[in-house]
């Protein structure tokens, strides 16, 4: 896992499993996601109080699309 903060906002570019993905902090609570896998961009928004648990579901996101790329 890399992190990297881009800038003075809560903004996180990490590396999860080969992928990048950015996070960041939209409104209190409120966090925006996005990455790329092959020529598909991925990106949404969550609720989490904790910057941590915010990565974390992306994380899990990540997981779950790189499973079903594998099956194609």
């Amino acid at each position: 896992m890399i992190l990297k903060r881009l800038g003075p906002r809560r903004d996180v570019c990490m590396i999860h499993k080969g992928v990048e993905f950015t996070v960041s902090a939209v409104a209190p609570g409120i966090w925006k996601w996005q990455f790329r896998i092959g020529d598909k961009v991925i990106a949404g928004k969550t609720e989490a109080r904790l910057n941590l648990l915010a990565i974390r579901r992306v994380q899990l996101r990540i997981d779950r699309e790189l499973k079903k790329a594998e099956r194609k």
